[in-house]
């Protein structure tokens, strides 16, 4: 066998490892919106907010939109996107009454390059979040009106709040897990165990992995305050970390909890 077979599958690897990092950043310089039709009026609207996401994304702060200095990179939202391309919601349903291609939902899909990019966060005072993020792993008992549970990956309580959680965590283009049902069992998870341990404590109860970032909570439903309370809780760099968000939809309560702790790993500062 020649040096240069040897060689072969360490280099395959590393071409690999470059590819997978390539499609990582080329995710975290997109960001998509919701528009009605392709008209101009509709694609600036897009602009503005694909700009926002994907400062957000980029960088790990939630908090970018309400930087000083936003308003005005926002105003001129269109300059900045290298290239954009449309998907039509309703494809394959026929236009139909007086309806046209002018008012049909579109999937608004923005790419920007890091040249472009990167400068804009430095004059906003940030930078890129470019190390590999943690897998978060996601320990939340839930209080509902009925019952209480752990909410597990292929449970049946509510499937949409598995869902919600996943679709939370995408546009921060980070990745969380959920226990399943005999990891629950199996280490006599219950709703009492998940809102008094510490992190450390429920990352071992529930065997997770040691590259994922354990991020526990809690959500209750109150009628006093017209929606779910949620107290979150979460380590990261030996510092602990808790903040609370009431009177919301879980799906807020998510957003809340995943935007925060995005906000925390990529160093921007406490939730």
């Amino acid at each position: 066998m020649t040096k240069s077979s040897l060689l072969l599958p360490f280099l395959l690897a590393l071409s690999l490892g470059d590819a997978a990092r390539a499609g990582d950043i080329e995710q975290l310089y997109r960001s998509d919106a919701i528009v009605t039709g392709t008209g101009e009026v509709n694609r600036q609207i897009g602009f503005r907010e694909c700009l926002g996401e994907v400062l957000v994304k980029v960088s790990g702060d939630p908090t970018i939109p309400k930087a000083p200095g936003f308003a005005a990179l926002e105003a001129e939202a269109g300059s900045f996107v290298a290239s954009f391309s449309y998907r039509d919601r309703m494809e394959g349903i026929p236009i139909h009454d007086e309806q046209g291609t002018h008012d049909r939902p579109h999937d608004l899909r923005c790419l920007y390059a890091p040249a472009t990019l990167d400068p804009l966060l430095a004059k906003l005072g940030h930078k890129p979040w470019l190390e590999p993020r943690p897998v978060i792993a996601v320990l939340l008992a839930v209080e509902d009106q009925r019952r209480r549970f752990v909410l597990a990956r292929d449970g049946d309580e509510s499937p949409y709040m598995a869902d919600s959680l996943q679709a939370a965590a995408t546009p921060l283009a980070l990745s969380v897990v959920l226990p399943d049902r005999a990891t629950v069992a199996d280490a006599q998870l219950d709703f009492t165990v998940v809102s008094q341990e510490g992190p450390e404590k429920l990352a071992r109860l529930a065997a997770l992995s040691k590259d994922d970032m354990p991020l526990a909570g809690t959500l209750v439903w109150s009628d006093q305050a017209r929606g779910w309370i949620a107290n979150w809780r979460m380590m990261s760099a030996g510092k602990s970390y808790t903040w609370q968000v009431s009177g919301v939809s879980f799906d807020d309560a998510f957003r809340n909890a995943l935007r925060a702790a995005a906000r925390v790993l990529s160093g921007n500062g406490p939730p």
